[in-house]
């Protein structure tokens, strides 16, 4: 299901790293890279009508895992991330002006799903 009540999506990729340096490198540190990470963060609004919200909300309070495609195309096409994800961070901002929002951190997390880059979208999107 594609999440639309989302704004202000950031897909976070780094890498871990060794120090591979020897003699050999002329004075210059080597380095390789080891394990990846990745993270989303994106705002929602605060809307206990809106299904996804329901979903994310009750993933962060009941530790569970959630699935997520984070493309860049339509409708599950694209290239991306897809994986199960914990929801690490749901903290809710009541500005004085605007709608209350909440801000979501998700990171990959421990299942039979592990993460993925897709070059060619998922089948139906993430949830």
């Amino acid at each position: 299901t594609e999440l639309t009540n989302t704004k202000d999506v950031t897909l976070n990729l780094e890498t871990g790293e060794a120090d591979v340096s020897t003699r050999g490198n002329n004075g210059w540190r080597a380095t390789v890279s080891t394990l990846k990470e990745g993270s989303i963060e994106f705002e929602m609004v605060w809307d206990t009508s809106d299904a996804g919200f329901t979903a994310i909300k009750n993933a962060y309070f009941n530790n569970d895992p959630i699935g997520f495609a984070v493309l860049d195309g339509e409708s599950g096409s694209g290239q991306g991330l897809v994986a199960d994800f914990s929801i690490t961070n749901f903290t809710r901002n009541e500005p004085l002006e605007e709608a209350m929002t909440v801000s979501v951190t998700a990171k990959p997390t421990y299942s039979e799903t592990p993460p993925v880059w897709t070059d060619s979208g998922v089948s139906g999107g993430g949830d």
